[in-house]
């Protein structure tokens, strides 16, 4: 699923990496370059949700594949011919295919994770690899074919398309619950107003790592006096921080629970986008990163509590916090093009520092929610993913034994399903009955 994921999340990459290409090929003004990231981002975030809230309904793994290839070839088909309304059209397409895949990827990988948040972390990092890696897919093609050889970037969705189909046929097992299935837990209550909440943040952080996605390689050509590399570089550092980023998040929210890593990662990003502003010449590499870094902590841990906060309409949580709140940033690079080509890019960039406040403003009375996974672990008395750290052999919650379990021959443990019943208490001598279990006051009761 990690890897399927990099492949489709090549061509969100793609997008950005392509802009400096249109700029010198094509001669498109910051304004018409914005709007086709605009293009990829308009479509799916309108369909993003819808296609979340049909995963609520029905589970969908055929979606992977055909929505991996759809995302592909309109990537691929962006470079041919000169026509700028063409060059909208397929890339708006593209952004159609990622909007389809993620929605049921969500389900899919949290079903495989079991509610791990490092697993979960890994799958989030896959994006992050196709991030970092669509710089360099676009430099080997484009720098040297020019935009004409586009259609050899439709590699990796074919990759991509096998990967989902062989992750599917490894992930089907028989007797899955149908509330799994579908991706929604039919126990628990949807808090919506926590869920507002962390969306506002999520496009907080989505209008930002978009607006830079789409300019940093342009703006360091300016503030570090570089050329083409140094542009594609910092694309590059941007992308690959991103996933440093997201395995941290995953094992810090093991440690610490993801709220508060939430809450600490929006307020050091305020710092680190005010030195990719503000800071000139080399050590603005050094920012970039960890800009990237600070963005991509909390970009796993947002899908999981998403999906805790809606427990009822998981694969619409999906569909926001994965793609629609992460595509509302594309909306708002038309407007930091126009000012940037009324003012200066530095100027343009400057009001992205206090998006990430805002951010964190917004997480500050939320609290972590219960997760599915353990609850269900719990009842079956069987750990779930990163939430189990008790030892084998140790009790764990829902996993309550009686001096009469612990006299049974091994292999007689009573079945987890089993409905409790009270045992009365035991005289240690004689194990004679002296009460029932709830009425002991004394050591003397077993």
């Amino acid at each position: 699923m990690a890897l399927g994921h990099a492949c489709v999340d090549v061509y969100q990459g793609s997008v950005a990496a392509l802009v400096p290409y249109f700029v010198a090929e094509r001669a498109y003004s910051y304004a018409a370059a914005s709007g086709i990231v605009l293009a990829a981002s308009l479509l799916s975030s309108v369909v993003q949700p819808l296609f979340g809230a049909l995963t609520d309904k029905w589970a969908m793994p055929w979606l992977l594949p055909v929505s991996t290839l759809v995302g592909g070839a309109g990537v691929a088909l962006s470079g041919v011919g000169g026509s700028y309304a063409l060059t909208l059209a397929v890339v708006a397409v593209s952004g159609i295919g990622v909007a389809a895949y993620h929605p049921e990827a969500a389900r899919v990988a949290r079903l495989a994770s079991r509610g791990s948040h490092t697993a979960m972390g890994w799958f989030s990092l896959g994006g992050n690899i196709g991030f970092a890696t669509a710089p360099l897919l676009v430099a080997a093609v484009v720098a040297t074919g020019g935009l004409g050889a586009s259609p050899l970037l439709v590699v990796p969705a074919v990759a991509g398309a096998a990967l989902c189909v062989a992750a599917l046929r490894a992930l089907r097992a028989p007797g899955t619950a149908t509330a799994s299935a579908r991706g929604g837990h039919a126990d628990g209550s949807d808090d919506w107003p926590s869920f507002l909440r962390l969306s506002g943040a999520v496009v907080c952080r989505s209008i930002v790592f978009v607006g830079l996605s789409a300019f940093i390689a342009l703006y360091v050509r300016e503030r570090a006096f570089g050329g083409e590399f140094a542009g594609t570089a910092a694309l590059f550092v941007l992308y690959v921080g991103g996933a440093v980023g997201t395995v941290a998040g995953g094992r810090l929210a093991t440690r610490y629970s993801r709220v508060p890593v939430v809450r600490w990662s929006y307020a050091l990003s305020v710092l680190a986008v005010a030195g990719v502003v503000l800071v000139p010449g080399p050590a603005l590499y050094l920012f970039v990163a960890l800009t990237s870094a600070c963005l991509y902590v909390p970009f796993s841990l947002h899908i999981t509590l998403g999906q805790d906060y809606l427990p009822r309409h998981m694969g619409t949580a999906s569909g926001v916090t994965l793609g629609l709140t992460v595509s509302v940033g594309g909306l708002a690079s038309p407007l930091v093009g126009a000012l940037a080509d009324a003012t200066s890019l530095q100027v343009a960039l400057a009001p992205l520092i206090a998006l990430p406040a805002v951010g964190w403003l917004l997480l500050r009375p939320l609290r972590e929610p219960s997760m599915p996974e353990a609850a269900a672990a719990a009842a079956e008395g069987a750990p779930a993913g990163d939430e189990a750290t008790s030892a084998e052999g140790e009790a764990t919650p829902g996993d309550e034994t009686t001096s009469a379990d612990a006299e049974a021959a091994p292999g007689q443990r009573k079945e987890a399903d089993t409905p409790a019943i009270e045992l009365p208490c035991y005289d240690p001598a004689t194990r004679a009955p002296s009460a029932r279990a709830n009425d002991c006051r004394s050591d003397e009761g077993g």
